[in-house]
């Protein structure tokens, strides 16, 4: 049954109480640069919010919780019948920081670490986390992060002992700024496809897939 708390987020949903990894899915942006929800594009037959929750759930099975934000009333609706807990974060247009607060602040105290995935990484696969999620148990103390090219970033399994740090992000800076900040206590998984969002129409095109 869906419900909803008071407070500077909205929670829809049960986050799964289960130990060991959970899957925040970050889809609260307002879409500006693409025209139009983006999170609704579908890339082969399927809404990008659909597809990022199914593979979330890949790998973190029912502790998938979804970051909404701009256009929640009309995105919620889409996980009516997903597994996944749904949290509205009021203070979205501060930036991503926001969202990756909104939902840490609401991971229950056995969970062991969290997967930050973003909505529009529409390459990103199954078989990405996969590996992600392998790196970590390898060794579960460190950041486990996506590499593609010069970067480091997203998707990215944090350990507990960096939440108190994600809750201290601020702006539209996302995680990455805590991974330049740590460097030693990264691993860094080769992941091409974590390269492509879909930020225009035009970023379609490098999927294959028009608008």
């Amino acid at each position: 049954m869906l419900r909803a708390r008071e407070g500077d987020s909205a929670v829809t949903g049960v986050v799964d109480p289960g130990e060991g990894l959970h899957a925040i899915v970050l889809a609260a942006g307002s879409s500006s640069r693409f025209g139009s929800a983006k999170q609704l594009v579908r890339v082969a037959g399927r809404p990008l919010l659909h597809t990022a929750v199914a593979r979330a759930a890949e790998v973190a099975g029912t502790a998938v919780m979804v970051v909404l934000g701009a256009r929640a009333a009309e995105l919620t609706p889409l996980l009516t019948h997903s597994q996944s807990s749904v949290v509205i974060n009021r203070d979205w247009r501060e930036g991503m920081a926001s969202s990756i607060r909104a939902g840490v602040a609401r991971l229950p105290a056995s969970c062991t670490a969290v997967l930050l995935m973003l909505v529009d990484q529409a390459a990103v696969t199954a078989e990405d986390l996969k590996r992600l999620v392998s790196a970590w148990r390898r060794q579960p103390e460190y950041i486990a992060a996506a590499r593609y090219g010069t970067t480091t970033g997203v998707p990215a399994i944090f350990p507990r002992s960096t939440f108190p740090d994600l809750q201290l992000l601020r702006g539209d800076v996302g995680a990455r700024a805590l991974l330049q900040r740590n460097p030693d206590r990264v691993m860094r998984v080769p992941m091409a496809s974590a390269a492509i969002d879909i930020d225009t129409p035009e970023d379609l095109l490098k999927l294959g897939f028009e608008r």
